[in-house]
């Protein structure tokens, strides 16, 4: 049995002092606030570990590379498929290894990682179909975190077209092709394999009907609404809104997670309330791409629950997609406190969204995910511990345990040099 003693750790009940974490086997067996100092020392705020509900993990390669000349999110898209052309399992294995360092060094214990890059450029299915999933699911386990893979089924390039060149290596032609490659994944037990429909563009809508009815029981994903001329055109094709063809088609639920619904309209709101929808956020992107402002505080008021994502990894940084809902909704509605410190953090802690419900909390019973902020930097000196939402970075983060593994000490990942690592697979991959 290993004792973490934390000067101040955020508990269920909230912030408390001095308090020894009793772990057996990674998990958490004994809290007890009020405790003399023993065990390994964890000296500043100790909060439950992060969960990146949704990653596009090889996007990390175009940070920096994608501001110049301004556009908008679909000439965006143009430079992410020119990267992709250029990524094989190897290179996707090193550099997905890197950017899951990166989360862990940030506090991420488990990431939801929006996979559609499966086959070989042209479409060619490589000799193991799954060579870039097993490849993300390696990378994981080496970085020391938890991953869901979102097996994702992309069947089109728009509503009634079909895939463009670079789309091609994104489709599996049919969802029963879809279906019988994911069921050769071998997950291993730091993974879990759910599923994930692109967009209601790139499925059919009777493949979506289908496809709801095959993945009961996974975690499943959907991009919903990020963009106005996504609603458009599904009116033209469908005549309602993407939420609604979604419940149309049976999807909506409480395994569903939808990713971004910036763009939400009618009665969406009400039909993700009835349904037990949960709804990602992914604020650091969506300002990036110039996507707008999901109502997150109005999915909130009705009781819709609230994930966050580092999408594009154009950042990697919870406290900053955290901190962005309550900025985003203090300018939208010129009122300051739109949500509360544990608000936030419940946000940034939903492992249930990802299959890993046993997670996020300092309690008995539960995963020991152990994330340790200093109060001793430029950024947090003099802070009162229950404010450390908003004024952390991952920079200030020292230790992070996972499943009771101490993967990062004095902030420091204790087994890869993340910047090294992500510096020579990505200048190889724009040489």
């Amino acid at each position: 049995m290993l004792t973490y003693w934390a000067e101040h750790a955020w508990l269920p009940e909230g912030p408390a002092a001095a308090v020894a974490v009793e772990v057996a086997d990674g998990r958490i067996t004994a809290v007890r606030p009020g405790a003399p100092p023993h065990g390994e020392i964890l000296r500043g705020v100790t909060l439950p570990g992060f969960a990146n509900a949704h990653s596009h993990a090889f996007h990390r390669a175009l940070r920096g590379r994608t501001h110049a000349g301004g556009g908008t999110f679909w000439t965006w898209r143009e430079g992410m498929y020119a990267l992709a052309e250029r990524l094989e399992p190897d290179s996707y294995y090193r550099l997905a290894r890197g950017v899951y360092a990166e989360m862990v060094l940030a506090g991420i214990t488990c990431v939801g990682e929006f996979h559609y890059l499966h086959h070989a450029p042209g479409g060619r299915p490589y000799t193991d179909p799954n060579a870039m999933g097993e490849a993300l699911i390696q990378a994981a386990a080496d970085a020391g975190i938890r991953i869901t893979l979102l097996d994702t089924l992309y069947l089109a390039g728009g509503f009634d077209r079909p895939l463009e060149a670079a789309q091609r290596r994104f489709g599996d032609g049919s969802l029963e092709a879809w279906l019988g490659r994911v069921e050769k994944l071998h997950p291993g037990p730091h993974a879990v394999v759910g599923g994930a429909i692109h967009s209601v563009r790139a499925v059919p809508e009777e493949a979506i009907t289908a496809f709801a009815c095959s993945t009961e029981g996974r975690p499943v994903h959907v991009h919903l609404s990020e963009q106005r001329a996504e609603n458009a055109a599904c009116r033209t094709a469908h005549g309602c809104s993407p939420t609604e063809l979604l419940e149309r088609c049976g999807l909506l639920g409480p395994d569903l997670t939808a990713v971004h619904a910036t763009h939400l309209a009618g009665h969406d709101i009400e039909l993700l309330r009835r349904s037990r929808t949960t709804v990602s956020f992914c604020p650091t992107t969506e300002r990036d791409l110039a996507d707008g402002l999901g109502p997150a505080r109005a999915l909130a008021e009705v009781g819709i629950r609230l994930s966050l994502g580092t999408d594009s990894n154009a950042i990697v940084d919870m406290f900053e997609e955290a901190r962005a809902v309550e900025m985003h909704e203090r300018l939208v509605s010129e009122e300051r406190g739109r949500f509360t410190a544990e608000e936030l953090l419940e946000a940034m802690t939903r492992h249930e969204s990802l299959g890993w419900a046993d997670a996020g909390r300092i309690a008995v019973g539960a995963r020991a995910d152990l994330v340790t902020v200093s109060l001793a930097t430029a950024r947090t000196a003099g802070i009162d511990p229950s404010g450390v939402v908003y004024a952390a970075t991952a920079a200030d983060i020292t230790d992070v345990i996972a499943d009771g593994r101490h993967i990062v000490h004095e902030g420091r990942h204790r087994y890869i040099d993340a910047g090294a690592e992500l510096r020579e697979v990505i200048g190889e991959l724009w040489q």
